[in-house]
Protein backbone atom coordinates (compact mmCIF):
# COMPACT_ATOMS: atom_id res chain seq x y z
CA UNK A 1 0.00 0.00 0.00
CA UNK A 2 1.39 3.42 -0.97
CA UNK A 3 1.66 6.42 1.35
CA UNK A 4 -1.18 8.09 -0.56
CA UNK A 5 -3.41 5.04 -0.12
CA UNK A 6 -2.66 4.78 3.60
CA UNK A 7 -3.26 8.46 4.24
CA UNK A 8 0.28 9.00 5.56
CA UNK A 9 2.24 12.06 4.45
CA UNK A 10 5.68 11.20 3.03
CA UNK A 11 8.55 12.02 5.38
CA UNK A 12 10.99 14.83 4.71
CA UNK A 13 13.72 12.28 3.92
CA UNK A 14 11.49 10.65 1.31
CA UNK A 15 10.70 14.00 -0.28
CA UNK A 16 14.40 14.87 -0.38
CA UNK A 17 15.21 11.59 -2.09
CA UNK A 18 12.56 12.27 -4.74
CA UNK A 19 13.91 15.77 -5.26
CA UNK A 20 17.43 14.42 -5.67
CA UNK A 21 16.16 11.91 -8.25
CA UNK A 22 15.06 14.63 -10.66
CA UNK A 23 16.90 14.45 -13.99
CA UNK A 24 19.73 16.87 -14.59
CA UNK A 25 18.85 19.96 -16.51
CA UNK A 26 19.73 19.70 -20.17
CA UNK A 27 21.91 22.24 -21.90
CA UNK A 28 20.32 25.07 -23.79
CA UNK A 29 21.24 23.25 -26.99
CA UNK A 30 19.32 20.19 -25.85
CA UNK A 31 22.42 18.02 -26.16
CA UNK A 32 25.34 16.68 -24.15
CA UNK A 33 27.52 19.74 -24.68
CA UNK A 34 30.91 18.32 -23.46
CA UNK A 35 30.49 15.24 -25.66
CA UNK A 36 29.42 17.41 -28.61
CA UNK A 37 32.49 19.65 -28.25
CA UNK A 38 34.86 16.69 -27.90
CA UNK A 39 33.47 14.88 -30.95
CA UNK A 40 33.46 18.10 -32.99
CA UNK A 41 37.10 18.88 -32.16
CA UNK A 42 38.19 15.32 -32.98
CA UNK A 43 36.37 15.33 -36.34
CA UNK A 44 37.64 18.76 -37.36
CA UNK A 45 41.20 17.94 -36.26
CA UNK A 46 41.21 14.66 -38.22
CA UNK A 47 39.92 16.40 -41.34
CA UNK A 48 42.43 19.25 -41.14
CA UNK A 49 45.35 16.88 -40.55
CA UNK A 50 44.22 14.80 -43.50
CA UNK A 51 43.99 17.88 -45.71
CA UNK A 52 47.48 19.06 -44.79
CA UNK A 53 49.36 15.74 -44.89
CA UNK A 54 47.19 13.04 -46.54
CA UNK A 55 44.86 14.63 -49.12
CA UNK A 56 43.69 11.29 -50.50
CA UNK A 57 42.52 10.36 -47.01
CA UNK A 58 39.88 13.08 -47.36
CA UNK A 59 38.43 11.22 -50.34
CA UNK A 60 38.21 8.04 -48.28
CA UNK A 61 36.63 9.93 -45.36
CA UNK A 62 34.13 11.57 -47.72
CA UNK A 63 33.17 8.18 -49.14
CA UNK A 64 32.71 6.77 -45.64
CA UNK A 65 30.62 9.76 -44.52
CA UNK A 66 28.51 9.56 -47.68
CA UNK A 67 27.85 5.85 -47.21
CA UNK A 68 26.89 6.26 -43.55
CA UNK A 69 24.74 9.29 -44.38
CA UNK A 70 22.92 7.34 -47.07
CA UNK A 71 22.31 4.49 -44.63
CA UNK A 72 20.92 6.92 -42.03
CA UNK A 73 18.56 8.67 -44.44
CA UNK A 74 17.41 5.37 -45.95
CA UNK A 75 16.72 4.01 -42.49
CA UNK A 76 14.74 7.12 -41.58
CA UNK A 77 12.69 6.98 -44.79
CA UNK A 78 11.66 3.42 -44.01
CA UNK A 79 9.75 4.82 -41.02
CA UNK A 80 7.21 6.11 -43.57
CA UNK A 81 7.34 2.97 -45.69
CA UNK A 82 9.69 4.39 -48.37
CA UNK A 83 12.13 1.61 -49.18
CA UNK A 84 15.38 2.84 -50.73
CA UNK A 85 17.18 0.40 -53.08
CA UNK A 86 20.32 0.31 -50.96
CA UNK A 87 22.63 -1.68 -53.26
CA UNK A 88 22.76 0.74 -56.23
CA UNK A 89 22.49 3.75 -53.90
CA UNK A 90 25.49 2.66 -51.82
CA UNK A 91 27.49 1.80 -54.95
CA UNK A 92 26.75 5.28 -56.26
CA UNK A 93 27.71 6.79 -52.90
CA UNK A 94 31.15 5.23 -53.26
CA UNK A 95 31.52 6.03 -56.95
CA UNK A 96 30.45 9.69 -57.01
CA UNK A 97 33.18 11.08 -54.69
CA UNK A 98 35.90 9.11 -56.49
CA UNK A 99 34.56 10.26 -59.87
CA UNK A 100 34.59 13.89 -58.72
CA UNK A 101 38.16 13.71 -57.38
CA UNK A 102 39.73 11.81 -60.27
CA UNK A 103 37.59 12.94 -63.21
CA UNK A 104 36.17 16.38 -62.38
CA UNK A 105 32.73 17.77 -63.12
CA UNK A 106 32.10 15.70 -66.26
CA UNK A 107 32.88 12.45 -64.46
CA UNK A 108 30.66 13.45 -61.54
CA UNK A 109 27.75 14.19 -63.89
CA UNK A 110 28.24 10.85 -65.69
CA UNK A 111 28.41 8.97 -62.37
CA UNK A 112 25.19 10.63 -61.20
CA UNK A 113 23.34 9.66 -64.37
CA UNK A 114 24.74 6.11 -64.20
CA UNK A 115 23.60 5.80 -60.57
CA UNK A 116 20.09 7.01 -61.43
CA UNK A 117 19.86 4.48 -64.28
CA UNK A 118 21.14 1.71 -61.99
CA UNK A 119 18.47 2.57 -59.41
CA UNK A 120 15.79 2.45 -62.11
CA UNK A 121 16.96 -0.89 -63.46
CA UNK A 122 17.39 -2.40 -60.00
CA UNK A 123 13.86 -1.53 -58.95
CA UNK A 124 12.46 -2.57 -62.34
CA UNK A 125 13.82 -6.08 -61.87
CA UNK A 126 12.60 -6.22 -58.27
CA UNK A 127 8.95 -7.21 -57.79
CA UNK A 128 8.42 -5.10 -54.66
CA UNK A 129 5.39 -2.85 -54.48
CA UNK A 130 5.50 0.96 -54.86
CA UNK A 131 8.46 0.83 -57.24
CA UNK A 132 8.07 4.46 -58.36
CA UNK A 133 8.21 5.72 -54.78
CA UNK A 134 11.30 3.59 -54.16
CA UNK A 135 13.05 4.91 -57.29
CA UNK A 136 12.34 8.52 -56.37
CA UNK A 137 13.50 7.95 -52.80
CA UNK A 138 16.76 6.41 -54.01
CA UNK A 139 17.52 9.28 -56.42
CA UNK A 140 16.63 11.81 -53.70
CA UNK A 141 19.08 10.22 -51.25
CA UNK A 142 21.90 10.12 -53.82
CA UNK A 143 21.35 13.74 -54.83
CA UNK A 144 21.15 14.95 -51.25
CA UNK A 145 24.18 13.19 -49.77
CA UNK A 146 26.96 11.89 -52.06
CA UNK A 147 26.29 14.15 -55.04
CA UNK A 148 26.35 17.44 -53.11
CA UNK A 149 29.22 16.25 -50.90
CA UNK A 150 31.27 15.43 -54.02
CA UNK A 151 31.57 19.16 -54.76
CA UNK A 152 33.99 19.38 -51.85
CA UNK A 153 36.20 16.89 -53.72
CA UNK A 154 35.88 18.93 -56.92
CA UNK A 155 37.20 21.82 -54.85
CA UNK A 156 39.98 19.64 -53.45
CA UNK A 157 41.40 18.86 -56.89
CA UNK A 158 41.72 22.56 -57.81
CA UNK A 159 44.92 24.60 -57.29
CA UNK A 160 45.29 25.23 -53.53
CA UNK A 161 42.41 22.82 -53.12
CA UNK A 162 43.55 21.65 -49.69
CA UNK A 163 43.44 25.21 -48.36
CA UNK A 164 40.08 25.89 -49.99
CA UNK A 165 38.47 22.80 -48.46
CA UNK A 166 39.98 23.75 -45.09
CA UNK A 167 38.41 27.21 -45.44
CA UNK A 168 35.08 25.57 -46.31
CA UNK A 169 35.21 23.50 -43.13
CA UNK A 170 36.26 26.46 -40.99
CA UNK A 171 33.39 28.56 -42.35
CA UNK A 172 30.86 25.82 -41.62
CA UNK A 173 32.26 25.37 -38.10
CA UNK A 174 32.19 29.15 -37.60
CA UNK A 175 28.57 29.21 -38.72
CA UNK A 176 27.62 26.55 -36.17
CA UNK A 177 29.75 27.88 -33.32
CA UNK A 178 28.91 31.59 -33.49
CA UNK A 179 25.29 30.81 -34.28
CA UNK A 180 25.02 28.63 -31.19
CA UNK A 181 26.79 31.08 -28.87
CA UNK A 182 24.80 34.14 -29.94
CA UNK A 183 21.53 32.26 -30.29
CA UNK A 184 21.82 30.58 -26.88
CA UNK A 185 22.26 33.87 -25.03
CA UNK A 186 20.39 36.40 -27.15
CA UNK A 187 18.06 34.40 -29.41
CA UNK A 188 14.44 35.56 -29.07
CA UNK A 189 13.02 35.60 -32.61
CA UNK A 190 12.76 32.15 -34.29
CA UNK A 191 13.54 32.02 -37.99
CA UNK A 192 11.27 29.06 -38.76
CA UNK A 193 9.49 27.96 -35.58
CA UNK A 194 7.58 25.13 -37.27
CA UNK A 195 10.75 23.60 -38.73
CA UNK A 196 13.56 24.41 -36.26
CA UNK A 197 12.31 26.31 -33.19
CA UNK A 198 15.81 26.82 -31.74
CA UNK A 199 17.15 28.65 -34.80
CA UNK A 200 16.82 32.39 -34.21
CA UNK A 201 17.51 35.50 -36.27
CA UNK A 202 19.96 36.60 -33.59
CA UNK A 203 21.85 33.33 -33.98
CA UNK A 204 21.84 33.74 -37.76
CA UNK A 205 23.33 37.23 -37.35
CA UNK A 206 25.99 35.75 -35.07
CA UNK A 207 26.76 33.08 -37.66
CA UNK A 208 27.10 35.69 -40.41
CA UNK A 209 29.28 37.98 -38.31
CA UNK A 210 31.60 35.27 -37.01
CA UNK A 211 31.95 33.56 -40.37
CA UNK A 212 32.67 36.91 -42.06
CA UNK A 213 35.62 37.50 -39.73
CA UNK A 214 36.95 34.02 -40.49
CA UNK A 215 36.26 34.44 -44.22
CA UNK A 216 38.06 37.77 -44.54
CA UNK A 217 41.09 36.45 -42.64
CA UNK A 218 41.16 33.29 -44.76
CA UNK A 219 40.83 35.21 -48.03
CA UNK A 220 43.67 37.61 -47.21
CA UNK A 221 46.13 35.30 -45.46
CA UNK A 222 45.47 31.86 -47.00
CA UNK A 223 43.79 32.29 -50.37
CA UNK A 224 45.62 35.44 -51.54
CA UNK A 225 42.30 37.06 -52.46
CA UNK A 226 40.84 40.50 -51.68
CA UNK A 227 38.91 40.95 -48.44
CA UNK A 228 35.57 41.27 -50.21
CA UNK A 229 35.91 37.72 -51.54
CA UNK A 230 36.01 36.53 -47.93
CA UNK A 231 32.83 38.46 -47.17
CA UNK A 232 30.98 37.01 -50.16
CA UNK A 233 32.24 33.50 -49.40
CA UNK A 234 31.25 33.72 -45.73
CA UNK A 235 27.76 35.13 -46.29
CA UNK A 236 27.02 32.60 -49.05
CA UNK A 237 28.32 29.73 -46.90
CA UNK A 238 26.21 30.77 -43.92
CA UNK A 239 23.10 31.02 -46.13
CA UNK A 240 23.77 27.61 -47.69
CA UNK A 241 24.60 25.96 -44.34
CA UNK A 242 21.43 27.37 -42.78
CA UNK A 243 19.37 26.11 -45.73
CA UNK A 244 20.96 22.68 -45.30
CA UNK A 245 20.18 22.66 -41.60
CA UNK A 246 16.56 23.65 -42.23
CA UNK A 247 16.22 21.05 -44.98
CA UNK A 248 17.34 18.23 -42.71
CA UNK A 249 15.15 19.52 -39.87
CA UNK A 250 12.16 19.56 -42.23
CA UNK A 251 12.84 15.98 -43.34
CA UNK A 252 13.24 14.78 -39.75
CA UNK A 253 10.07 16.57 -38.66
CA UNK A 254 8.16 15.04 -41.58
CA UNK A 255 9.47 11.58 -40.71
CA UNK A 256 8.95 12.06 -36.97
CA UNK A 257 12.56 11.42 -35.89
CA UNK A 258 14.75 13.55 -33.61
CA UNK A 259 18.12 12.52 -35.03
CA UNK A 260 19.10 10.46 -38.05
CA UNK A 261 20.99 8.12 -35.69
CA UNK A 262 23.04 8.19 -32.48
CA UNK A 263 26.46 7.35 -33.90
CA UNK A 264 28.10 10.62 -32.77
CA UNK A 265 27.69 11.41 -29.05
CA UNK A 266 26.24 14.87 -28.55
CA UNK A 267 25.61 15.32 -32.27
CA UNK A 268 23.18 12.60 -33.28
CA UNK A 269 24.02 11.00 -36.61
CA UNK A 270 26.51 11.70 -39.37
CA UNK A 271 23.83 13.52 -41.38
CA UNK A 272 23.23 15.82 -38.42
CA UNK A 273 26.80 17.06 -39.05
CA UNK A 274 26.79 16.80 -42.84
CA UNK A 275 23.56 18.76 -43.36
CA UNK A 276 25.43 22.08 -43.52
CA UNK A 277 28.48 20.78 -45.40
CA UNK A 278 26.55 19.18 -48.26
CA UNK A 279 24.75 22.44 -49.07
CA UNK A 280 27.81 24.64 -48.55
CA UNK A 281 30.16 22.54 -50.72
CA UNK A 282 28.65 23.36 -54.16
CA UNK A 283 28.28 27.03 -53.17
CA UNK A 284 31.95 27.39 -52.21
CA UNK A 285 33.05 25.47 -55.31
CA UNK A 286 30.98 27.61 -57.68
CA UNK A 287 32.11 30.86 -56.05
CA UNK A 288 35.74 29.74 -56.28
CA UNK A 289 35.31 29.01 -59.99
CA UNK A 290 33.33 32.16 -60.82
CA UNK A 291 35.18 34.72 -58.70
CA UNK A 292 38.77 33.45 -58.69
CA UNK A 293 38.91 31.36 -61.86
CA UNK A 294 40.64 28.42 -60.18
CA UNK A 295 39.49 26.07 -62.96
Amino acid sequence: MSAADSGRVPSRRTRNRKADAKPAKASRAGRNLPAAIAVGVILLGALLIGLLFFPFAIVVIAVAFAAVGVWEVSRALEVRGMKVPLVPVLVGSVGLPFAAFFGGTEALAFAMVATAVAILLWRSIDTAEEAIQSILAGIFVVLWVPFLLSFALLLLREPDGQIRVAVLLLLVVSNDTFGYLVGAFFGKHPMAPKISPKKSWEGFAGSAGGATIVGVAAAVFFLDQPWWFGVVLAVATVAAATAGDFSESMVKRELGVKDMSNLLPGHGGVMDRLDSVVFASPVVFLLSVLLTGVS
